[in-house]
């Protein structure tokens, strides 16, 4: 039997929950509030004929009585503890796309069914995992370790799976009887349509495959008629599936084994050359290279290299291998030669065109990824690293190091006004130093410290800076480190000049004797 005579079968996942499942993987921070009840419920709200309305919701929200198409001042005051978040489609999109190609693994017939739901063509796929029924659950299995509720159901075409994925009580039992069972939503006709289907008493698919076809067209539109062909399997309307690009994998094989330098260094070049012009006709630039090494004799040696910005300047990754090669322990033997030079991009992100500026601030900026790129090949991607902003109101969070050829690009660090001093002194101590502090009153602020057996008098200061801890963590207790209990930071200068930042460590009613750390220095 060839695969055109096998009857067609397709598996549909709808994602009823699609938003609300993807921001809990993405930013779970904003899925809670702490002011609201555990079971609050997660609305998406966005802008529908000048009104703010709910364009999607999570399980829990549904079990209060939302819905999508509600006005959010309606949902307030059914749920006052209601979360709304801004519905980001975009963002939704993508993450429909990550796990349609992530589905490629069980068929490479796959359609991304926008709003939340996804087709996949499982004809001839199903033995491969021991029949129909463990394919679905193995794809139910799939979505689920990615954090999704899913719903899943087969039939002979796409439009039914989804439909009965949607609307029908699973599991199904008679696909024909279910299908015909469903309301004339699932048909997917406008609004409009639909009521009027209602109003004619037409209230389940089967109910409209009972009448004419010309009777539907001439009162419904030839849409009608369409939708419930494609639905009981008469017209096929195939999806458009995934687009499966060729690796960027190179090779250049040797009828001789060639153990000259100068030789393999000029095939390496060529195929260089070869992924800079596919890269360019995809309008992508590389930030991983792998180069693999075949011996005569059967040995392998990889070789990857890793750039901070996406480029397809063949020369640059060339001088960057070169560093990789300097850099070994153990230098490469060609022994009796190679056979064979396979070079493999497994990491590309889109590069555009970019216009220099007439200051050089490109090249200077160029210049100094190329340094990191270089220092990162022959040290190590952990040697190098970059202090980057973190959204964070902890001090000592609000930066981290993280590896230079990793980082994004470089973000503007808060700078204070003009004439104004820093609020944060550039030098933290890791951790902070304690210190014996004479204040007036509790809650005072300092009027003289003690610090490395020398006393220091204040003069000046400034404050307090209050900065709770972060509300998950407990309070009270030293096992969560300087974050479990509020702080109040001052500004002080001592009579020599010297100016410090100095923190009280817990209020009175959180500790009876709150202790003082001195956090940093000001210039």
């Amino acid at each position: 039997m060839t695969d055109a005579s096998l009857p067609k079968r397709h598996l549909a996942i709808w994602f009823p929950y699609l938003a609300a499942d993807r921001l809990r993987q993405q930013e779970p921070d904003r899925c809670v509030s702490g002011s609201a009840p555990p079971d609050a419920g997660l609305a998406f709200v966005a802008k529908q004929k000048n009104a703010l309305r709910l364009a999607a919701v999570d399980a829990a929200a549904q079990r209060l009585g939302l819905a999508p198409g509600m006005a959010l001042a309606d949902a307030r005051v059914r749920v006052p503890g209601l979360i709304a978040v801004e519905a980001d489609v975009a963002a939704d999109r993508h993450w429909l796309d990550l796990l349609a190609r992530s589905c490629t693994r069980f068929s490479p017939h796959v359609v991304p069914c926008l709003p939340d739901a996804i087709t996949i063509d499982i004809t001839g796929c199903e033995h491969l995992f021991g029949g129909e029924a463990a394919l679905a659950e193995a794809v139910a299995g799939h979505v689920e370790q990615r954090g999704m509720t899913a719903r899943l159901a087969c039939s002979g075409t796409a439009e039914a799976a989804l439909a009965l994925a949607r609307h029908a009580r699973l599991p199904v039992v008679d696909e024909g009887k279910a299908i015909r069972g469903l309301p004339v939503a699932a048909l997917g006709l406008d609004e409009e349509a639909t009521l009027g289907l209602v109003r004619a008493g037409l209230k389940s698919v089967g109910a409209v495959a009972a009448r004419p076809s010309a009777a539907l067209a001439a009162r419904f539109g030839i849409e009608a008629v369409r939708a419930l062909e494609r639905l009981l399997g008469e017209e096929h309307c195939p999806g458009t599936p995934l687009r499966h690009q060729a690796p960027l994998r190179f090779e250049r094989r040797f009828a001789e084994p060639v153990a000259h330098e100068r030789a393999v260094a000029a095939a390496f070049a060529e195929l260089l050359a070869e992924g800079a012009q596919m890269l360019e006709e995809r309008g992508l630039g590389g930030r991983r290279f792998r180069l693999t090494l075949d011996r005569s004799d059967g040995a392998k040696r990889r070789l990857i290299i890793e750039t901070g910005a996406p480029t397809r300047d063949a020369a640059l990754v060339l001088r960057l291998f070169d560093e990789r090669i300097a850099s070994l322990a153990d230098p490469l033997d060609p022994g009796f030669g190679y056979d064979r030079l396979v070079l493999h991009i497994p990491l590309a992100e889109p590069l555009g065109a970019t216009q220099p500026a007439l200051d050089g601030a490109e090249k200077a900026g160029g210049r100094l990824a190329e340094l990191v790129d270089r220092l990162s090949t022959r040290l190590g991607p952990g040697s190098i690293r970059r202090l980057v902003p973190n959204d964070s109101h902890i001090p000592e969070q609000a930066q981290l190091a993280l590896p230079a050829i990793h980082c994004p690009a470089p973000m503007r660090w808060p700078t204070p006004r003009v004439g104004e001093p820093p609020l944060r002194p550039l030098f933290l101590f890791d951790p902070p130093q304690p210190v014996e502090v004479l204040a007036e009153v509790p809650d005072g602020p300092p009027h003289r410290f003690r610090w490395k057996r020398k006393l220091h008098e204040v003069r000046l200061y400034e404050g307090p800076e209050r900065i709770a801890s972060e509300w998950w963590k407990k309070k009270g207790g030293e096992q969560s480190g300087k974050g479990g209990l509020t702080r109040d930071y001052y500004r002080v200068e001592d009579a020599r000049g010297r100016r410090y930042w100095i923190f009280r460590h817990g209020l009175y009613e959180e500790k009876t004797q709150p202790t003082w750390y001195l956090h940093g220095l000001f210039a």
